[in-house]
């Protein structure tokens, strides 16, 4: 576990209430059988996943000691229910779960309880770190909700929103390429096991497209026969695609000569120069067979958000810099609510000319997800070292991330068949 930077009790408490505060904005309206929902494998019941928040905040903020003891939580049976590591997936629709009152009120109780150490061991470091480390589990399950609720064709969340403009953004970008340090360094902000720690990589010249692959891109190659051109598609790709009869991405479908989707509850046509979105790593990878191109990988990513041209050893922590994300810079949560168009955001460009490396859709890489050199898992064991070796890694964030979780070493990380998720990709020249 690194060294994190003392943050102030405010701080932190101003962090969990804006965390739980997007938790319940995005639960609202859910009614009757919505809290459970159909048993998927892709998505959690609702009513659980909320449970499941306030029970993590509650055991690594208020039960775990010292010694390595842990006490009892706060509500009876909070174990059986709520450990993700160890209640099964496909149990927990069948579980004596709490009703939406109690369980809101086991959050409201863990939440007040967490305040009330807070003023009283606000010098823990440790504490200071679960903290940090329940605000940015809730944030993520906070996005793990948006899917949801796309998935079900429930109603689309009332986020905050403004109108984003852009239009297309064509072109490749050269980039020179060079020794280059992937992954996070210590300088006492709070990172996530798998970005620890910055290693040389030597990346050779690449030449990586301005902006992600867009509607009108994709649906050359479905329009072309790509689903059904057995060339295009490796084989573990081809496996899945006739096992899930798959013509086109997810919710697409095509009337009266147009393309249209689902979002959410609702039906809308494709907007030619948003980013293509809901395809999995094999949709992406038969993509760039098709137009004679490649995924990047991760390390050329990194390098093309993070470097400079001709300054080498710096790197920014961001593509625009070290400024925070902005509604100028990136389509984050708070930002636009949805995918906007790819020459939007204009003002995070990367150094190299890059637009949108933070924000609107998550990009897959080529790389599967594996540790770094020297990997040591932090004390959240099971958040990156089960995954690695069957996921493939993705980079960027989407506009549902929360800016608070984004940067330019997060890796993120699912399984290649995964295509509900807010995810497209941006592809490399051969």
């Amino acid at each position: 576990m690194n060294v994190i930077e003392q943050a102030a009790v405010p701080v932190l408490s101003a962090m969990l209430d804006a965390a739980r505060s997007r938790t319940l904005q995005l639960i609202d309206g859910l009614a009757g059988g919505q809290w459970l929902g159909p048993r998927l494998a892709i998505v959690n019941p609702p009513l659980w996943e909320l449970g499941h928040l306030g029970w993590f905040q509650e055991y690594w903020c208020l039960r775990r000691g010292q010694d390595g003891t842990v006490s009892a939580s706060l509500l009876p049976q909070a174990d059986a229910l709520y450990d993700s590591a160890k209640v099964q997936h496909r149990t927990r629709w069948d579980l004596p779960l709490p009703d939406v009152t109690g369980t809101l009120s086991y959050l409201a109780d863990v939440r007040g309880a967490v305040d009330e150490r807070l003023k009283r061991d606000a010098g823990d470091p440790d504490l200071q770190y679960f903290a940090q480390l329940s605000v940015l589990h809730e944030e993520m399950h906070a996005e793990a909700l948006t899917y949801t609720r796309q998935t079900l064709a429930y109603p689309e969340p009332a986020t905050p929103r403004r109108a984003i403009g852009g239009g297309s953004c064509p072109g490749d970008v050269e980039i020179a390429g060079g020794p280059f340090h992937l992954g996070a360094v210590d300088d006492g902000a709070f990172v996530f096991d798998n970005e620890k720690w910055s290693h040389v990589v030597n990346v050779k010249p690449f030449s990586m497209a301005r902006v992600p692959v867009t509607n009108v891109q994709f649906a050359e190659f479905v329009d072309a026969g790509g689903y059904r051109e057995q060339r295009w598609w490796d084989d573990e790709g081809r496996a899945w695609c006739n096992r899930e009869g798959a013509i086109a991405p997810l919710y697409w479908w095509r009337a009266d000569n147009v393309w249209h989707r689902r979002y959410f509850d609702r039906e809308e046509m494709l907007v030619d120069d948003e980013p293509v979105i809901h395809v999995n790593w094999h949709e992406a990878a038969a993509w760039c067979r098709w137009a004679g191109r490649r995924l990047p990988t991760e390390a050329e990513w990194e390098f093309a958000a993070a470097t400079v041209p001709g300054m080498p050893g710096i790197k920014r922590r961001y593509p625009w810099g070290d400024a925070a994300p902005s509604v100028e810079t990136a389509n984050l949560y708070g930002t636009a609510g949805r995918c906007v168009p790819v020459g939007g955001c204009a003002a995070g460009d990367s150094a190299w000319g890059l637009r949108q490396m933070i924000g609107n859709v998550w990009e897959w890489t080529a790389d599967w997800f594996q540790p770094y050199p020297g990997f040591v898992r932090d004390p959240y064991a099971e958040y990156s070292e089960p995954w690695f070796g069957n996921h493939k890694v993705l980079r960027g964030g989407c506009h549902a991330t929360s800016a608070g979780l984004i940067r330019n070493t997060w890796r993120n990380f699912y399984t290649p068949d995964r295509r509900d998720v807010f995810a497209g990709f941006r592809s490399c020249a051969l």
